[in-house]
């Protein structure tokens, strides 16, 4: 690594990651608005996660036979604990939370409410996590999450009911949970990590469903194939997405760049349910911009010391990997490797090797 600019392309790929991953999500709020009526809640959970794990299953399978450069970091056996914790709050919880919330809420008010994720998400990074966020970066999350919980806002827009609100709000707070302990797993596959979590998440949601026969309604096939497609883009690619931009961003960070995807799925709204922007709305856009790009323009920068580390994951030899290897290897790669103690200061996200005290 030397200088900026290393960092500075790393920073503006984990943006890009994030932003699209939010793009991507925001996108099944109204798509499974749209979806709803023909099937349970529970069903449509399965459905949209069982599309994006049989997806990835078989890219994987196809990948498998290409060479590639860049082996990342395998699952472990002690990564099963957090897998499960994932798999329940982020994959089972979360979903059928919302998908409840939003059959009694119009879509425009479940897309404003899925904002709470984002403060919450940032409150436990900060607070029991170790990250950190400066004071302009801070202010920048503001001016996005204060753009988002504008955006789309009407009087009487929960009309729905607060049973709604609170299902939307507990989706919230177990994505939050999701999101940081996720942070945890950013350094393994992200392609493995968001196939078991969901395929696992798909399989219990549709056993639920059919446990229950009030929630068992018989999707048409045409159905059945739209809801597994919005399932591989929406949370399939959605997810990998945001496990790249979690391993490079943090999460506090990554949940900043995320609460723009409430605009993505107002926008689809108007297009697909023909609710109409406000003059609000468009104020809550500029605020959004504004947000984004003066949190992608901010830095963060100490002297800080890394104490000795033995970890496994995709690296390049940069001034964080200086170590030694048998013959030549190509780059990126991942292997166990030590880090000795060093002492510098750089631009830096509350990343994996950057969780330190301010």
């Amino acid at each position: 690594m030397t200088g900026t600019a290393a960092p500075d392309r790393q920073r503006l790929k984990g943006i890009a990651f994030g932003l699209a991953a939010a793009v991507l999500f925001g996108a099944s709020t109204p798509l499974s608005k749209r979806l709803l009526p023909g099937t349970g809640a529970l069903l449509l959970a399965g459905l949209l996660y069982l599309g994006a794990g049989c997806s990835l299953t078989l890219y994987r399978l196809w990948t498998r036979r290409a060479p590639s450069a860049e082996r990342e970091a395998r699952l472990r056996r002690d990564d099963l604990g957090l897998i499960a914790a994932v798999l329940v709050l982020g994959g089972v919880l979360g979903p059928i939370l919302m998908l409840l919330g939003l059959r009694q809420l119009s879509a425009v008010a479940g897309a404003l409410l899925l904002n709470l994720e984002a403060p919450l998400t940032i409150l436990l990074a900060v607070a029991f996590f170790g990250e950190h966020l400066g004071r302009r970066e801070a202010a920048a999350a503001v001016l996005i999450l204060g753009g988002a919980a504008l955006l789309g806002y009407q009087p009487g827009e929960f009309g729905g009911g607060w049973i709604g609100v609170l299902c939307i709000a507990g989706a919230c707070l177990a994505w939050a949970l999701d999101n940081n302990l996720t942070g945890r797993l950013a350094l393994r596959d992200p392609i493995a990590v968001t196939q078991m979590k969901t395929l696992g998440a798909g399989t219990v949601n549709l056993a639920l469903a059919l446990a229950l026969a009030s929630e068992a309604a018989r999707p048409s096939p045409s159905l059945l194939v739209s809801a597994m497609l919005v399932g591989t883009v929406s949370y399939g690619v959605s997810l990998v997405l945001h496990l790249q931009a979690l391993r490079i961003l943090g999460a506090a960070r990554q949940a900043a760049y995320f609460a723009t995807a409430p605009f993505a799925g107002a926008l689809l709204a108007v297009a697909l349910l023909g609710e109409r922007p406000t003059a609000a709305d468009l104020f809550a856009a500029g605020l959004i911009t504004i947000g984004v790009v003066l949190l992608a323009r901010a830095q963060h920068g100490h002297a800080h010391t890394h104490e000795a580390l033995v970890h496994d994951h995709l690296h390049v030899h940069d001034a964080h990997h200086q170590h030694a290897h048998d013959g030549s290897v190509s780059e990126p790669h991942a292997h166990p490797h030590r880090h000795e103690p060093i002492t510098h200061d750089h631009p830096h996200a509350s990343d994996p090797h950057h969780r330190h005290k301010h």
